[in-house]
C-alpha cells in the first residue's frame, strides 16, 4: 500500500491510536504544540498536550499516552481552517472543476507541469472522449478537447476513486509506456515528500534562549593616577587603635571632635565625601 493510499489523517477521527499513528507522516508538518490542555469531554481532569499539524490535531494525555484523540484540523484555529479548506485541490479527486483557463492548467502554489500529452482518450464513458493530459508534481489533470468543462483531476494516482473507475488510452503504445514510466517516477518522488498545500508562517515565533541571552558587559574602570591619599578610606580603616583620641575644638566646625590622625585634614575628608 502506497503512502497516499493510507492517507487518513485529514478525514478520520480516531481514538486511542497507536504511537506509530501519532507520528507525523511524510508531508505532515508540526505547526504548534500546546501544553496543559484538558479534554473536558472524554478525559475530564487529565492534563494533556495538543499538537497542531497541517493535516490534523492530536491530543494525548501526559499521564497515559494511550488516551489520545486524532482529528482533522477544522476545529483548530481560523488560520488553519482557511489553509485547510482552500487546499483541498491538493488532496481530493475532482470532477468537472474549473481547472483550465485558455487551454492551460491553472497551477497551484508549488506546482510545476512536467508534461502535456495530447490525444488521450478517457474511457470512463461508453463512447470515450478525446482530451489532453497534464502531468504535474502534484496531480494528473485530464480535460476534453471539445468541452473544457469536462475536466478530471486525480491526486491519488489510482484507477478507482470511490465508485468512479478511471481509464485512459494513449496511442501509440510506446508513448503510453513512456507516460506510465514518467507518472510512476513522479509518484515515487511525491510519496516520499507529499505537498498537501497547507502553508503557514509564524507571526510571533518565540526566540531561542541563545538569542535572548545577553552577555554581561564589564564597565570601563577609570584609574586616577594622581598621587594623593585616600583620606576617607584610611580614616575609617583605622580599626586597630587601642583607645579614642583626645577631643579637640575644631574652629571650622565650631564643635569638639576627635583629633585626626597625622596627615589628615577636615578639608581632605570633605573632598572625598563630595
Amino acid at each position: 500500500m502506497s503512502v497516499l493510499d493510507a492517507l487518513w489523517e485529514d478525514r478520520d477521527v480516531r481514538f486511542d491510536v497507536s504511537a506509530q499513528q501519532m507520528k507525523t507522516r511524510p508531508g505532515e508538518v508540526l505547526i504548534d504544540c500546546l501544553d496543559s490542555i484538558e479534554d473536558t469531554k472524554g478525559n475530564n481532569g487529565d492534563r494533556g498536550r495538543l499538537l497542531v499539524t497541517n493535516l490534523r490535531i492530536i491530543w494525548h494525555s501526559l499521564a497515559l499516552s494511550r488516551f489520545n484523540l486524532c482529528k482533522n484540523p477544522r476545529l483548530a484555529t481560523d488560520c488553519i481552517i482557511i489553509a485547510y479548506e482552500t487546499s483541498k485541490m491538493y488532496r481530493d479527486f475532482k470532477l468537472r472543476s474549473a481547472l483550465i483557463q485558455n487551454k492551460q492548467l491553472r497551477l497551484l502554489p508549488q506546482e510545476h507541469v512536467y508534461d502535456k500529452i495530447n490525444g488521450v482518450w478517457n474511457l470512463s464513458s461508453d463512447q470515450g472522449n478525446l482530451g489532453t493530459f497534464f502531468i504535474t508534481n502534484v496531480r494528473i489533470v485530464w480535460h476534453a478537447n471539445m468541452n473544457d468543462i469536462n475536466k478530471l483531476q486525480n491526486q491519488n494516482w489510482d484507477t478507482r476513486s470511490g465508485g468512479y473507475v478511471l481509464g485512459f488510452k494513449i496511442d501509440p503504445v510506446e508513448k503510453l509506456q513512456e507516460s506510465v514510466k514518467e507518472i510512476n517516477s513522479l509518484h515515487k518522488v511525491y510519496s516520499a515528500s507529499p505537498i498537501f498545500g497547507v502553508d503557514y508562517e509564524m507571526e510571533e515565533k518565540p526566540q531561542p534562549l541563545e538569542a535572548l541571552t545577553v552577555e554581561q558587559i564589564q564597565d570601563d574602570v577609570e584609574i586616577d593616577s594622581d598621587d594623593h591619599t585616600d583620606a576617607f578610606v584610611a580614616y575609617f580603616a583605622d580599626g586597630n587603635k587601642q583607645q579614642d583620641r583626645e577631643p579637640v575644638f575644631s574652629e571650622e566646625l565650631g564643635l569638639a571632635i576627635e583629633k585626626l590622625k597625622d596627615g589628615f585634614t577636615l578639608q581632605g575628608l570633605w573632598e572625598v565625601m563630595s
